[in-house]
């Protein structure tokens, strides 16, 4: 589990199944995807999770309220395909009711920390549909900067963030902090 000031990160269980069904099938929240979760691909989805984290000791873990319990989305780290590359990507979403109050940087700055000391990764990754400024705004948010823009057939085009080890050491090491 990942504590922050104002949430939990921990692994997905089953019974996340209908909170990330109410995120995942809203064509709002999924506009920059090719389509809305259904309820076969979002059990799915809690599948694939609990596969990463017997693989690869990691995945995307449910983000809830420390204040409350309540499940508002998911962030973690997965290997993704980047432009025909196998690389660690940092995802995230969160409800609609919950977006633009700094939930989804503080998970994903959270997610870094804890992938740059307990991975060997030299550089982390974020990918989006070039249309989604959110989570532009949100790789920026940690540190990222944009290193590619390439054609996608799920997304028309895509852009890549990434940040590498020595650009997060960097950060610390100038900010006289633990966490950027």
């Amino acid at each position: 589990m990942i504590e922050t000031e104002r949430l939990l990160l921990r692994e997905y269980t089953p019974d996340d199944y209908d909170a990330l069904y109410e995120i995942m099938s809203d064509p709002e929240t999924m506009q920059h995807y090719p389509a809305p979760f259904d309820e076969e691909r979002t059990r799915r989805w809690i599948e694939w999770n609990l596969d990463n984290y017997a693989q690869y000791g990691f995945g995307l873990w449910a983000v809830v309220l420390k204040e409350t319990g309540e499940f508002i989305g998911d962030c973690g780290l997965t290997l993704q395909n980047i432009d025909g590359e196998m690389l660690p990507e940092i995802g995230y979403h969160i409800h609609k009711k919950y977006q633009k109050r700094g939930f989804a940087k503080e998970a994903a700055r959270a997610v870094r920390d804890w992938a740059f000391l307990n991975t060997k990764y030299r550089a982390l990754y974020s990918y989006m549909k070039y249309t989604n400024e959110g989570s532009r705004r949100t790789a920026e948010a940690v540190g990222m900067k944009k290193v590619k823009e390439y054609p996608d057939p799920k997304n028309t085009i895509s852009y890549a963030f990434s940040v590498t080890r020595e650009e997060w050491i960097h950060k610390k090491e100038k900010d006289g902090t633990d966490n950027s």
